[in-house]
């Protein structure tokens, strides 16, 4: 078990989820009075999206990670910033018998446009989606292959930012340790990102078999969507990991209450405190995962 824990908040994603709850921060105002409100409840790390102010939906503006990393960094609050680098991945294939006829869904750029954020503002962390996946039940694919992900982990390395692995399946496991030994990434974490259809499921043995094919020594998270977020974040803490909750993954509190991501972290504070863990403060979070605070 793990009794010294960081927790993770997922601020908005970038789901279709702004219609299914009023709670979902939009404007870069909204996603960092999120975050603080994040820190305020206990999280060590805020992990950010960002969303079109006017329609909802995800968007990739530099401008727009501008405003919330300069909202964040004023507040008067200490918080780690883990930056997504993963939106201009997905391919929605054409349906039928025209599957190059790609649908309105379709973001798909290269592995450095993906990182035009990360290289303007510098956060301490950003992630890195280790491999490809069919994303739903419908005709999207996140795409992310083994010559895109080479070059964004040389990138993140040499932007001195740590790279967070993002790990959907067991493969995308096995990719991320060989970027390891090729030596293009060095000291990452590793998030086991579970229940999303149709990637590793969220449950126990599927958690156990990715973490005892770490590597030695690795700092590590897990997080269940949906219902499962808070049994995948108690069962990543026996298993001797971190946790990640928020809105990005999980939109309720309890049957029928929507929540707000400071209740999440509360919630998830209250569990791991009921098992006997402390959660982790920004500042000894840092000195956990070798950041140096920016």
């Amino acid at each position: 078990m793990n009794h010294d824990v960081i927790i993770t908040c997922a601020l908005t994603g970038a789901g279709d989820t702004t219609g299914k709850s009023h709670l979902v921060p939009v404007t870069p105002k909204q996603i960092a009075a999120a975050a603080v409100e994040a820190a305020k409840a206990g999280a060590t790390v805020v992990h950010c999206h960002v969303r079109d102010p006017q329609t909802g939906k995800f968007s990739r503006d530099v401008a727009l990670y501008r405003e919330v990393m300069e909202r964040i960094r004023e507040a008067d609050v200490d918080i780690i910033v883990n930056l997504t680098a993963g939106m201009g991945g997905d391919l929605e294939i054409g349906p039928g018998e025209t599957p190059t006829e790609f649908g309105p869904g379709t973001d798909l750029v290269g592995p450095l446009t993906r990182l035009a954020h990360v290289e303007e503002l510098l956060p301490e962390i950003c992630t890195l989606d280790c491999g490809t996946l069919n994303f739903g039940d419908g005709d999207t694919i996140y795409v992310s292959t083994p010559t895109q992900l080479r070059a964004g982990a040389k990138r993140i390395t040499e932007l001195g930012v740590k790279a967070e692995l993002e790990i959907f399946d067991t493969g995308h496991l096995w990719f991320a340790k060989q970027m390891i030994k090729e030596g293009l990434l060095h000291d990452p974490l590793f998030q086991l990102c579970l229940g999303i259809p149709w990637g590793a499921p969220a449950d126990t043995t599927t958690m156990k078999a990715m973490v005892d094919n770490l590597p030695a020594g690795a700092t590590w998270a897990g997080f269940g969507i949906g219902r499962m977020q808070m049994p995948m974040a108690a069962q990543a803490v026996l298993l001797g990991g971190n946790v990640r909750v928020g809105l990005e993954d999980n939109l309720w509190l309890d049957k029928g209450v929507l929540a707000t991501n400071g209740q999440l972290v509360e919630r998830a504070c209250e569990i791991l405190s009921r098992l006997g863990a402390r959660v982790l403060t920004p500042a000894e979070g840092r000195a956990k995962m070798n950041l140096t605070r920016r």
